[in-house]
């Protein structure tokens, strides 16, 4: 039967009326790159970054035109390592059972619609561990839920990816948060008035307007980040850790099983700046990677290190700092055996899937698929909000 998903198509887009969709707000402020061009699971796409620059500060007049000084421009790439299906099998005994009630059109309409709902949570959910583990720094108390009384923590945040250089005038600049950080925020009374908020969206529609030009969303895809267990340890470098750097030779740690783990909070004595370890370590001594920019204020040798508490990432970025890439899997040479294939883009999340039907023997399956990676490219124009 020729056109079986294009007669679907009415009940598919139907079904996001009725289907209950979890909140997707790292899909929906991140750079989403998407493309009918097929690729294979554990593809690569690349993408170029130039270095700062020093500045020269000498004049001298020639009659001879300066060179320029070479640059290196780097490299740096996203992989297509997650691949993601569902499969929706009928049977004709399915069929017409079904079309005595609600018809089978309906109710496929449904079962693709709780297939992009499955799929798109996956994703959500794989886009803020890659988010959180490449953050800066961080801000706000772990443990606790911020906005109980204020936005300042907006604030806080702000001044992060400022120091760091990222652009925050341009309407990019989104906070992503849970819902418990979501309900918190919708309690406060200077947001609640229209008088002090400058309107009545959030009073009567619950929406979240932005705040000191932050785009304010919420993710059901955030969730506890347990802290490692390394203690004890402190910088082992005699001439000390640099301004800037961002790998910390150490000794002393207690491991504890977990050591320090990707994502974990550490601060430095002497240091209020809150940094966000990059890559796990278990070991009692060696290199304690923090992301981009680095320390703020240079660490001395035996300057004791602090891992701090488990948290709630909530997290704000440029959304050029943070991509999503998307196919549809690849086919071999002429096709596989499905009878029809389309693209088709959920109206929740805005992200595009592959739907493909197959005949059997007296069976029909439909399956919903795609590959995709996520990577967070600057981790600089990433700031964390402790929750």
């Amino acid at each position: 039967m020729a056109n079986t998903l294009t007669n679907l198509a009415a009940d598919i887009f139907l079904a996001a009326d009725k289907v209950g969709r979890e909140l997707v707000g790292f899909v929906s402020s991140v750079t989403v790159n998407t493309d009918a061009k097929r690729a294979a699971k554990d593809d690569v796409v690349r993408s170029h970054f130039t270095r700062a620059q020093a500045v020269n500060e000498t004049d001298t007049p020639s009659m001879t035109i300066p060179q320029g000084t070479d640059q290196v421009v780097d490299s740096k790439t996203l992989v297509l390592d997650k691949y993601a299906s569902i499969q929706i099998p009928w049977t004709g005994e399915d069929t017409k059972h079904v079309n005595n009630g609600s018809g089978y059109s309906t109710i496929v309409g449904d079962q693709i619609e709780q297939a992009f709902r499955a799929i798109s949570n996956k994703i959500e959910l794989n886009g803020a561990l890659a988010a959180y583990i490449a953050s800066s720094r961080a801000t706000g108390t772990a443990g606790t839920t911020p906005f109980a009384t204020t936005i300042d923590v907006i604030a806080d945040a702000r001044k992060i990816l400022v120091d760091n250089g990222c652009p925050v005038s341009d309407g990019q600049v989104s906070l992503v948060m849970d819902t418990s950080a979501g309900a918190k925020l919708r309690k406060l009374l200077q947001l609640q008035k229209v008088n002090e908020a400058g309107g009545e969206s959030l009073l009567r529609q619950g929406v979240l307007l932005d705040l000191l030009g932050i785009g304010l969303k919420e993710s059901a895809g955030i969730s506890l980040h347990t802290a490692g267990g390394m203690t004890g340890f402190d910088i082992n470098n005699g001439a000390g850790e640099a301004i800037g750097q961002t790998s910390l030779t150490f000794d002393g740690g207690t491991v504890n099983t977990t050591g320090a783990k990707a994502g974990d909070v550490v601060a430095l004595a002497g240091d209020t700046n809150k940094y966000i370890v990059g890559t796990t370590i278990a070991a009692t001594t060696g290199e304690l990677v923090i992301n981009e920019p680095g320390l703020l204020i240079a660490g001395a040798d035996t300057t004791e290190i602090t891992v701090g508490a488990s948290y709630t990432p909530n997290l704000m970025f440029h959304r050029s700092a943070i991509e999503l890439a998307m196919r549809p899997p690849a086919m071999p040479e002429g096709g596989d055996a499905a009878d029809d294939v389309m693209i088709v883009q959920d109206p929740h999340s805005g992200l595009v899937f592959e739907i493909a039907s197959y005949k059997g023997y007296r069976k029909r399956m439909i399956e919903v698929r795609a590959v995709y990676g996520w990577k967070a490219w600057k981790p600089q124009h990433i700031a964390t909000v402790l929750g």
